[in-house]
């Protein structure tokens, strides 16, 4: 019996975890990293060690060191999650030979499925893509084998997953080249550059099946997967059941899965990938042993908790007798990422997190009745996204009737998040799930790179996002006062390129109502009336249209708007001369990418020369001095040792010196 369980992991998958562990009655330990001392998962176990540096090699890869915290706090199992040590067969092994309970496969079959290149050798009567999977490595026969695949095809680590170490390759000129980056990557992601060659299916559709398995020798198939919609080889929105599929397709699917676990005498949960072709062909692609990301749509629509499943079945339990499916359900992931700029990760601070109203939280009502909408996220307001790990924030599921209720219904629950600090995804995933080829179901692996549409510019604040922004201004003492009651509160703010003026010029008051102005923006006047609400939320009535409004500043002069258009970043200009900056002169003082600060070379009052080094940031592995670009002043420091940035973010203030 499982009676205390260790979450090897960390994030929104460790809370989930913890949450279906607290409904059992089983107690949990959470283990945390330097950067992590203040996590949401950490909160939620009822213990918590301490096991290492910020960087995952110094603690959430440290298998030692996870064990030794399952010793100490009398844990007698052990339950992965995702990411990190979840497939490593020498982890698993380590668990088992400590005496504890695995939640996951056996490591044999972690081993077996581990390398595509061995697990495509092994399996017998399972359709596979063409390719090739041979142990000679050599450039030579590789591009061989190219030549008579026949291209395009797909250069693949043979070690590994997540688009590392992958290339497509449209001629045989290109696979030099190609063969050599893919080789890079691998070694440095998995430590092993073995590669292998797959025919590149075109206009293909990644179909992947749920199943289980016990230690009586039982496997059973919940269903499948689609999980088609992906950048860079990384899925984002997943849902089933697939449009692609009748019911003889999923069933032979269904069965080729079943027979993939029985052939290595799979125990737990597991997933079987494959690609279908526009003949509704299907090819084994690889197996993931261990639980999905995407494992929340499987367990809307079936009404079970796989992590309750996974835990029961590790305890010897036997798999539920019976699978009914109901309805459809639609996932979308939540990334510290911004779309519009190559999807390159950010990180910062989180201003505030808000999910949205009347979802069913992840805790023992989860599943029951087939809820509507469940968050599954690992972050509250003030936590810090770090340079140190995945970008998941959270990931937001919605069940339905039907397909379109599904969509109807997660649409909704995204434009009723509200994430403030940081750039993400959000806005991005609204544009997917509203497009009419997603709407219809005519997706494929290359939907993103067929719709670059979907990264037109966002659209500019609307008139209440402006509007909202300088009545919280104005909610500041200071920049309220005048020395004349009657002349009009004038306040200016920037989004991206746009500048916008807003006059507000106050009404007699009236108690019931927190503000009430006339607007002036843009030469048109406006009636605005304002009711204060809690927690940064204001109800705005813009000529008798009243809105909800969430609205926070983060300190440095930036304004964060949520509205029924969406989340805006606005920045307040001073009306104040200041001495000059170094947004006036040559270089600058912004952030070059998102980082984390690891040394500030200077305090306020100080007097610096020009060049002086002043500040350092790591980002990516690479140190990134921000240099004095002329002399003067150190006016303010915006940020400290260890405090994470943003890119673009003003880091410190420099006033130039007054030359008499």
């Amino acid at each position: 019996m499982i009676r205390k369980l260790l979450v090897a992991n960390r994030g929104e998958i460790a809370c989930r975890i913890i949450k279906t562990c607290r409904d059992m009655g089983i107690a949990t330990v959470a283990v945390y990293s330097d950067a992590d001392a203040r996590a949401l998962h950490v909160e939620l176990a009822d213990e918590a060690v301490h096991i290492g540096a910020s960087a995952a090699a110094d603690s959430y890869l440290s298998i030692p060191k996870i064990i030794a915290a399952a010793e100490r706090t009398g844990a007698n199992a052990v339950h992965p999650g995702y990411g990190f040590l979840a497939e490593n067969a020498a982890f698993a092994q380590a668990v088992i030979d400590a005496g504890l309970i695995w939640v996951g496969p056996t490591p044999a079959a972690i081993e077996a499925m581990g390398d595509k290149r061995r697990a495509k050798l092994l399996l017998k009567d399972i359709p596979l893509v063409p390719g090739y999977s041979g142990a000679d490595q050599s450039d030579a026969a590789l591009i061989a084998a190219a030549g008579e695949i026949g291209c395009p095809i797909m250069v693949k680590a043979a070690a590994g997953g997540g688009g590392k170490g992958m290339r497509r390759v449209d001629s045989l000129e290109e696979m030099s080249e190609a063969l050599a980056g893919a080789r890079r990557e691998a070694l440095a992601a998995f430590g092993d550059d073995t590669l292998i060659l797959e025919k590149y299916i075109e206009r293909a559709r990644h179909i992947e099946i749920q199943i289980f398995g016990d230690t009586y020798g039982n496997v059973i198939a919940l269903g499948e997967r689609e999980c088609s919609i992906q950048r860079r080889h990384q899925k984002i929105i997943e849902e089933t059941p697939s449009t692609a599929l009748d019911d003889d397709l999923r069933q032979r699917m269904c069965e080729a899965a079943v027979s993939v676990g029985r052939q290595i005498g799979y125990v737990n949960a597991g997933t079987v990938e494959f690609i279908l072709d526009q003949d509704k062909n299907f090819y084994f692609m690889e197996m993931n042993t261990r639980l999905q990301v995407e494992h929340p749509v499987t367990e809307m629509v079936t009404g079970l908790d796989l992590v309750r499943l996974q835990i029961e079945v590790a305890s010897g339990g036997f798999l539920p007798p019976h699978i009914n499916r109901y309805g459809h359900a639609v996932e979308a992931r939540v990334y510290a990422e911004d779309p519009f700029n190559g999807f390159l990760p950010v990180s910062g601070d989180v201003l505030l997190w808000r999910e949205p109203p009347n979802h069913h939280l992840n805790d023992s009502k989860r599943l029951w009745a087939w809820s509507k909408v469940i968050v599954d996220s690992g972050i509250r307001s003030g936590d810090p996204v770090t340079v140190y790990y995945d970008p998941t924030l959270a990931k937001i599921i919605a069940h339905g009737d039907t397909r379109e209720d599904a969509i109807r219904r997660l649409d909704h629950a995204l434009a009723r998040t509200q994430l403030f600090g940081i750039r993400s995804n959000i806005t991005y995933l609204g544009r997917i799930l509203n497009h009419p080829d997603y709407v219809t179901g005519n997706i494929s692996t290359e939907f993103i790179d067929q719709h670059p549409e979907l990264l037109a510019d966002e659209p500019p604040p609307p008139l209440v996002a402006w509007i909202a922004a300088a009545l919280a201004k104005t909610g500041d003492t200071s920049a309220h006062w005048r020395n004349n009651p009657y002349r009009p509160i004038k306040h200016t703010f920037k989004h991206e390129t746009q500048a916008k003026m807003v006059l507000l010029a106050p009404r007699p008051i009236d108690k019931s109502k927190w503000s009430d102005f006339d607007v002036h923006i843009d030469g048109v006047q406006h009636h605005v009336e304002a009711w204060s609400l809690h927690e940064h939320q204001l109800d705005l009535a813009v000529d008798g249209h009243r809105q909800r409004v969430t609205v926070i500043d983060d300190d440095h002069d930036g304004w964060w708007v949520h509205c029924s258009a969406g989340t805006f970043q606005l920045t307040w200009l001073s009306p104040l001369p200041a001495g000059k900056t170094a947004e006036e002169s040559e270089g600058s003082l912004r952030a070059p990418m998102p980082g984390q600060v690891i040394r500030v070379n200077v305090e306020a009052g100080q007097p610096v020369a020009k060049g002086d080094v002043l500040l350092i940031i790591e980002a990516m592995k690479m140190e990134h001095r921000i240099k004095a670009p002329f002399a003067g002043t150190v006016a303010e420091i915006h940020f400290q040792i260890g405090q994470s940035v943003q890119q673009g973010v003003k880091l410190l203030e420099l006033h130039a010196s007054v030359v008499e």
